[in-house]
């Protein structure tokens, strides 16, 4: 039964990688994979070597993760599902897990919220601004998935890769109202960094016995 159960976690974790990743493929960013490799290993060696370090680097991967433009260029949960599995594997406690986890949940509401933030200050404006001036069609396919979700939609955004980069956006032009955005903003950066993070370092931890 507790097999099963981690196994199901761990199911979820990596349906949200796949997601994210195959987003990231989807763009003409892609061809860049290979030369941000070495990057991505660097990180996760630094974090290997350097622990003390896993908090400040979770929260900046998360922030990069859920900001506007940087989400298209940063394969943060890759990295992230990683950093997971390296702490899993050292043994962190109860309390480092906490930590971790409340990391990843503020930066990944932050980056939202400053997403949301551009998207009213520019309004319409922002069609201008790169990437969306390259890419049309991802404002205008946010804006079709905002319009017939809305607030569900914005809580969705965090798990779906398509989106996650204009949902936000898309809400501050629209003019949501701050409130309950901000409501399924953190929820959903918390809900996000649970399966991002924690189900991979306990099903890590589980297996290792």
């Amino acid at each position: 039964m507790r097999r099963a159960i981690v196994a199901t976690a761990l199911a979820v974790a990596i349906t949200i990688i796949l997601q994210s990743a195959a987003a990231f493929a989807a763009t003409p960013l892609a061809g860049a994979t290979g030369t941000l490799q070495p990057y991505i290993d660097a990180t996760i060696a630094f974090v290997k070597a350097n622990q003390q370090w896993a908090l400040p680097m979770v929260f900046a991967l998360a922030l990069a993760e859920s900001l506007a433009f940087l989400s298209l260029l940063v394969p943060a949960t890759v990295i992230l599902v990683a950093i997971s599995g390296l702490l899993g594997g050292a043994g962190v406690d109860q309390k480092m897990v906490v930590l971790i986890w409340t990391a990843a949940t503020v930066g990944g509401a932050l980056g939202y919220a400053i997403s949301y933030w551009l998207g009213w200050y520019f309004k319409d404006d922002i069609r201008k601004v790169w990437p969306f001036s390259a890419r049309p069609h991802m404002l205008e396919a946010g804006h079709r998935f905002f319009e017939k979700w809305g607030f569900y939609g914005v809580f969705a955004g965090h798990f779906f890769g398509p989106v996650r980069a204009v949902i936000p956006v898309i809400a501050g032009m629209c003019a949501m109202s701050q409130l309950p955005f901000q409501i399924a903003n953190v929820f959903s950066s918390g809900l996000w960094a649970f399966g991002v993070l924690i189900l991979p370092l306990y099903g890590v931890q589980f297996l290792a016995g």
